[in-house]
């Protein structure tokens, strides 16, 4: 049986949460009701978004300066979350 690709969405020059979910949205084409929150970011990655899944996260470190420290944590506490839920997902921290 062929291994399945992985659709991979990758995020760079982050300076806030909304360019998270900008790149999010149009990488993944997520519906219009997608509420741009980290609940909503959740239950897309969780339960609407294909697998297997690859998040590769680029310049991650200016990211976290960026988007400041507690907005960081909280998006990667999100992938962990949906890494809980899914045995799909690989999230690439750069």
């Amino acid at each position: 049986m062929p291994v399945k690709k992985a659709r991979q969405v990758t995020l760079s020059h982050v300076q806030s949460l909304d360019d998270v979910y900008d790149q999010f949205a149009a990488q993944l084409a997520l519906p219009d009701y997608f509420g741009r929150n980290l609940d909503a970011l959740y239950d897309v990655l969780s339960a609407e978004v294909q697998g297997p899944l690859k998040i590769v996260w680029q310049d991650a470190g200016a990211a976290a300066s960026a988007m400041g420290k507690k907005h960081y944590a909280a998006v990667l506490e999100v992938f962990n979350d949906v890494g809980e839920e899914r045995d799909d997902l690989e999230v690439v921290i750069a």
